[in-house]
């Protein structure tokens, strides 16, 4: 992969998808046009300061990296983006639009700070904002990476959220952000007709602020000269050119990346190869310059302390000893859990099910994730004395699709845990989608009637529940038994914060469980 430099007088320079205003001030200077219109930001394009001619706004600046659709590039120059700023010695905040655990792994790996997931349908939208706000304090810039295609979110239904188009999607969030966005476009296999497709995605929506573009797969010097040449017609800033990079793999398998947990000098690896890509590619100052350029995002900040109280939650001081399942078969996970578990009074703990052979002391209630436990079934099973005293635990339990998994008798034919009467085999065929949900009986988490927006992501199928614990549209789901709850379905806490509280109150008030 050669690393390509950025053209000197480029129009990259201009942070925005409008036209660009000649200023009068310099044949080589222009003007950002901010929020504000009385307010504006000159660029010396010799040494590429930014001159502020008012305060500063107020907020974290942020940009949202989006594409037209999958497999074009986004995870890798938002990876490589934030690995790129954070060398720098920026402070990077890593978000994901959608309910994706493995993406923000790697965002957290490039930033050294927790990925987290903004997703209107899973927290609603009032909430997107304030957790945008709770993850990004601290931080310097943020840096949202998007899903799917800019314009992709839920179904349009009659009366539903998606009626009215793209809700829960790249573009959704960035609205509600207020924040510009950069489209990575593949340009394989095309030339001028790149600027037609960034022109399709400028004019569909007009509330979406396009910034500008990160071409990829570029083939060479001259296809770079056709798309960026293109583009610079059209008005629309080129911030970088990258061009095909086969030595730089991001493993794979059934349901995306390889978490990072699985593969990490692998994945520490691959961040220092996307920072390099990207920081050689792109610009980073008129990225910076970009995200500098949103508007300041007054609002509520979420916090798990307000969540778990205005829920009902009433915390005594006195902490309970919670395990929550991790290691390289238990990846899928929102940072937002954890604090929500630790404001109702939690002590939370980690145990890795392929090593640990008992849970750790005290343990008062196990939380059991998602992730790989089919790739790990054989070392799962291996572990007997893990497992049996998981089976005799006695205290509540809540598990979240592989959870569910390892709480059954079989996973694939070997054995699990056996807390759950049921068994569970791979399949070809991918169970995938939003799913709006009833609880059908009160559980160590639900009571009956609630209702709860979760998602499922899996290609396992499990022998059906006589009574499950959840029921939606076309499906039903889950198991319920005394003190657990497990179920495919994944949910975001933050928007049910009493999950948190009533799990704990559950552990505290639960005879004493066969772990100390």
């Amino acid at each position: 992969m050669q690393a390509r430099e950025r053209r000197a007088g480029s129009r990259a320079d201009l942070p925005t998808g409008r036209s660009p205003t000649r200023s009068g001030r310099g044949p080589r200077e222009w003007i950002i046009r901010a929020a504000d219109p009385a307010a504006e930001t000159v660029i010396e394009p010799v040494t590429g300061q930014a001159v502020d001619r008012e305060p500063a706004m107020s907020g974290v600046p942020r940009l949202v990296i989006a594409a037209p659709g999958s497999g074009t590039g986004k995870t890798t120059v938002a990876t490589g983006l934030m690995a790129a700023l954070a060398e720098r010695g920026m402070r990077v905040s890593p978000h994901k639009v959608g309910p994706d655990y493995i993406d923000p792994g790697y965002h957290s790996l490039a930033t050294g700070r927790p990925g987290r997931n903004l997703d209107p349908w899973l927290t609603s939208e009032d909430l997107v904002g304030p957790l945008f706000r709770h993850g990004s304090a601290g931080s310097d810039l943020a840096v949202v990476e998007g899903v799917m295609g800019l314009f992709d979110g839920v179904a349009a239904s009659p009366g539903g959220p998606g009626r009215h188009g793209h809700f829960a999607s790249t573009a959704h969030v960035a609205r509600l952000l207020d924040a510009p966005v950069v489209l990575v476009v593949d340009a394989a296999g095309q030339g001028q007709s790149v600027a037609a497709l960034v022109h399709g995605f400028a004019s569909y929506d007009t509330r979406i602020r396009l910034g500008g573009v990160i071409l990829n797969r570029l083939s060479s010097d001259r296809h770079e000269e056709i798309c960026r040449g293109a583009l610079e017609d059209a008005g629309v800033p080129v911030f970088g050119a990258i061009r095909k990079a086969g030595e730089i793999e991001t493993p794979s398998r059934h349901l995306g990346l390889i978490p990072v947990a699985e593969r990490r000098a692998e994945a520490v690896r691959t961040a220092e190869l996307l920072a390099a890509l990207v920081a050689g590619s792109c610009d980073l100052d008129a990225l910076v310059r970009l995200a500098r350029s949103a508007p300041a995002s007054p609002g509520p900040v979420w916090s798990p302390a307000e969540a778990v109280r205005e829920d009902g939650a009433e915390p005594d001081g006195a902490r309970t000893r919670i395990a929550v399942a991790g290691g390289a078969a238990f990846t899928f996970g929102y940072a937002e859990h954890v604090e929500l578990l630790e404001a109702a009074g939690a002590e939370v703990v980690t145990f890795d099910p392929l090593h640990d052979e008992a849970l750790p002391e005290g343990t008062r209630g196990i939380v059991v994730p998602g992730g790989f436990p089919e790739v790990y079934a054989s070392d799962l099973s291996a572990n007997v004395p893990l497992r049996e005293q998981v089976a005799g635990f006695g205290g509540p339990i809540a598990a979240e699709c592989a959870g569910l998994l390892y709480l059954g008798r079989e996973l694939d034919g070997l054995p699990m845990c056996g807390v759950l009467d049921t068994t569970a085999r791979m399949t070809s065929r991918l169970t995938l989608g939003y799913r709006d949900a009833v609880a059908v009986t009160d559980t160590v988490l639900t009571r009956e009637g609630e209702r709860f927006r979760g998602h499922e992501f899996h290609r396992t199928v499990c022998t059906p529940p006589d009574r499950p614990a959840f029921r939606w549209r076309g499906g039903a789901d889950g198991y319920a038994s005394g003190g657990v709850l497990a179920t495919y379905l994944h949910l975001h806490w933050a928007g049910s914060p009493r999950l948190a509280g009533r799990f704990v109150a559950a552990a505290r008030r639960a005879a004493h469980p066969a772990t100390q």
